[in-house]
């Protein structure tokens, strides 16, 4: 998919787009028309008439997990995870024959670096900015003002490595928002090793594996345009911007380009988060905008937060599904992984594991909460074996009631770092972590005993019955 337009027009062939006609404003009203389509799994939104907004339409509800895999023209999201890792799964070259291959690999990873161009269909109209002329979503009726939710915020490390994240970004005035990224997040730690007003850019919609890409735990230091070209399986378009030093996404539909000045820092909040309840905010630095680069008859994209599940919880388990190939390589004895719809995304997960000696299941709590962006601020961790199904609740259930023993198996983390928005923190950013191991015990953590012989039915009997009911239990 080359542009978010393309991907809703495949949308709309598969009979899974709807236009909405009705004038309808981005305070509250499309949001609320996007949160009523997202808890009945109903079809992506096209509204075609935003109140307040001429010239713009907004689109919506575009994520589900099938939706996802249309939009990056994968069958298995893993297969995200698996390109990433193939030039370090193949053994070492040795003969010739296998270092030529190998270069050849090697050479091949240029088609995932991003490929510049001269124009572009984001430099169809440049204007002097007007952030208030964004159809920008007021989601909640206490939420400070009107929010970008999905726009990319670009910035260049110091190093020259492009960060792109997605932030809440709550609009001020015709040419000032404000820029919430948390502490633990890679545009924070930017801002506090930098000085002055550091070039930065917030781009609406474009290729849709650049905009999912910009919502995951990218490993760091990699290139997020770079990482982008893998997602999609070739380089997004990037174009030199008109009013900073940045690349930003030549397919955009629009780009705000500006500046984050570091030192201005104001009251941002409240906004009703994905927990489900207002966040009260705090101060975050100002983006100060020089320049609106758009196409002529932009379309805006926006999320909506609260209760789940909405897109953000579909967009989860995606994160879930292309990283468990690299959860795999760095922690080989990793089966299966499961980031619960309701579980927040990082407030539950469930893994299950080859598991092999004593403490086994403790060492793999410390190797996933030692994992950057990735897993880090996962606050429960519940560990069980290879074989259950993670994604059956009930196994899961069925396995800490029979294999819990609360004093050896639970453990308590004080003092660690969590989510920011995390409610039940005593400190925002700073509470505890829970671990659980379910598996089953092996003698050295069973007082010396194995564990018992699980009940398995006859086999002959088992055939006979299933025969003689085959036609009663179809």
């Amino acid at each position: 998919m080359e542009d978010l337009r393309e991907f809703l027009e495949a949308l709309e062939a598969q009979g899974q787009l709807r236009r909405i006609t009705a004038e309808l404003s981005p305070e509250l009203e499309i949001p609320e028309a996007i949160r009523h389509a997202a808890y009945r799994g109903g079809p992506a939104l096209l509204f075609e008439r935003v109140k307040g907004h001429p010239g713009w339409r907004v689109a919506g509800n575009l994520f589900t997990l099938e939706r996802i895999k249309l939009a990056l023209g994968v069958e298995r999201l893993e297969e995200i995870g698996e390109r990433l890792l193939a030039p370090l799964s193949a053994p070492p070259p040795i003969a010739l024959l296998d270092k030529l291959k190998a270069f050849a690999e090697a050479m091949s990873l240029g088609k995932y670096m991003p490929r510049a161009v001269r124009g572009g269909p984001v430099k169809e109209v440049a204007e002097d900015p007007d952030l208030t002329a964004i159809p920008a979503f007021k989601s909640w009726p206490k939420d400070a003002g009107r929010y970008i939710t999905f726009g990319l915020f670009i910035t260049k490390s110091a190093s020259g490595v492009t960060n792109i994240g997605i932030y809440r970004i709550q609009i001020l005035n015709k040419a000032e928002a404000l820029v919430h990224a948390q502490i633990h997040k890679r545009a924070a730690e930017l801002f506090s090793s930098s000085e002055g007003c550091i070039d930065a850019a917030i781009a609406i919609g474009g290729e849709p594996a650049l905009m999912l890409s910009g919502m995951m735990p990218t490993p760091y230091p990699l290139d997020e345009y770079l990482f982008a070209g893998v997602v999609k399986g070739e380089g997004v378009e990037v174009t030199k911007g008109v009013a900073t030093e940045l690349y930003i996404p030549a397919r955009a539909e629009a780009v705000i380009e500006g500046c984050v000045d570091v030192r201005d820092l104001r009251k941002e909040g409240p906004f009703g988060d994905h927990y489900g309840v207002y966040d009260p905010g705090g101060l975050y630095p100002v983006f100060k905008a020089k320049a609106l680069l758009r196409r002529e008859d932009p379309i805006y994209y926006g999320t909506v937060v609260g209760k789940p599940p909405l897109e953000d919880a579909w967009m989860g388990k995606a994160v879930e599904r292309i990283f468990l190939p690299v959860l795999r390589f760095l922690i080989p004895e990793v089966v299966d992984l499961n980031l619960p719809e309701y579980g927040l995304y990082q407030g539950v997960a469930i893994v299950s594991i080859k598991k092999r000696y004593p403490g086994h299941a403790k060492k793999v709590m410390a190797a996933l909460w030692g994992l950057g962006h990735m897993m880090s601020l996962t606050k429960m961790l519940i560990v069980v074996d290879h074989d259950v199904d993670v994604h059956n609740l009930n196994e899961v259930v069925f396995a800490l009631a029979q294999r819990v023993d609360p004093q050896r198996d639970v453990v308590v983390i004080p003092g660690a770092h969590v989510d920011v928005l995390d409610t039940g923190s005593p400190t925002p950013g700073y509470g505890s972590k829970l671990g659980i191991d379910a598996t089953r015990k092996l003698p050295e953590e069973y007082g010396g005993r194995s564990w018992p012989e699980e009940v398995e039915p006859d086999p002959e009997v088992s055939r006979k019955i299933s025969e003689t009911l085959r036609s009663i239990l179809q």
